[in-house]
């Protein structure tokens, strides 16, 4: 039980990836704190837990309302005592477009709620580890060379993730608190079925991996869950690649 006795909080737990990582958190033995904005997604993740012998609260939460957040993690110490992992796994609502044609408000949107809700989240589970001398940080993304045209601000909202990873990861180290990155190259089974050459893109990124396959969202929480984990306590201020080897460190 790698999270045995340990408290964790994630944001955007009712989408795929957040659900993915709350459901392996709970099976390493976590109590889990499931946030999100959609109240039936995150009783779906929480009764999926709950069925397989896992604790799971859930709270309706807006993760770039400041006040909101605070009141959040204020109370999941209340009630736990303590929070030990913070992740935040919420989507950015971006527009994808060229940058010639994009608006200046849609190319903004991913990176001006990036760095809101990682800071606000962040922030507020710090204050409390660092009372208590540990704790871990995750964040998911990553950045590097890498990228596609027609994005708009998405990669670049990514980017600046790792520069707010890194500024964290330099003010809580002294405190034990450890700040790490899980990067992906694309998981194939958070595309919607429907959208237009979906064959043609799932070919493209297995393509582009070393092991001729691509992560899934069980591996996304499997390997959260090592990194969250004592075992990793040598990790910080670092990416974790999970690509597969599509994008090359």
């Amino acid at each position: 039980m790698l999270l045995e006795n340990k408290i964790a909080v994630i944001y955007g737990a009712g989408g795929q990836i957040g659900g993915a990582v709350a459901r392996g958190f709970a099976r390493d033995g976590a109590r889990v704190f499931l946030a999100g904005r959609t109240e039936e997604k995150l009783d779906t993740v929480a009764d999926d837990i709950r069925s397989n012998g896992g604790e799971a609260d859930t709270a309706v939460i807006d993760a770039t309302d400041e006040q909101a957040v605070d009141e959040f993690v204020n109370g999941v110490v209340e009630q736990a005592g303590y929070i030990d992992i913070s992740f935040n796994l919420i989507g950015y609502d971006d527009v994808q477009e060229p940058l010639t044609e994009i608006s200046g408000d849609d190319f903004l949107q991913p990176i001006t709620t990036a760095m809101r809700t990682q800071f606000l989240t962040t922030r507020s589970a710090a204050r409390h580890m660092v009372e208590r001398g540990s704790g871990v940080i995750l964040f998911f993304g990553g950045d590097g060379p890498q990228t596609l045209p027609g994005l708009g601000g998405f990669k670049i909202a990514l980017d600046a993730i790792e520069g707010l990873r890194r500024q964290w990861a330099v003010e809580l180290g002294e405190h034990g608190i450890r700040v790490v990155t899980l990067k992906t190259g694309g998981i194939v089974e958070t595309m919607p079925e429907n959208i237009p050459e979906r064959d043609e893109i799932v070919a493209g990124i297995e393509e582009e991996t070393l092991l001729n396959r691509t992560e899934t969202l069980e591996d996304v929480g499997n390997v959260a869950s090592f990194v969250a984990s004592d075992q990793a306590r040598t990790m910080t201020a670092t990416e974790v690649n999970i690509s597969c080897g599509a994008l090359m460190d």
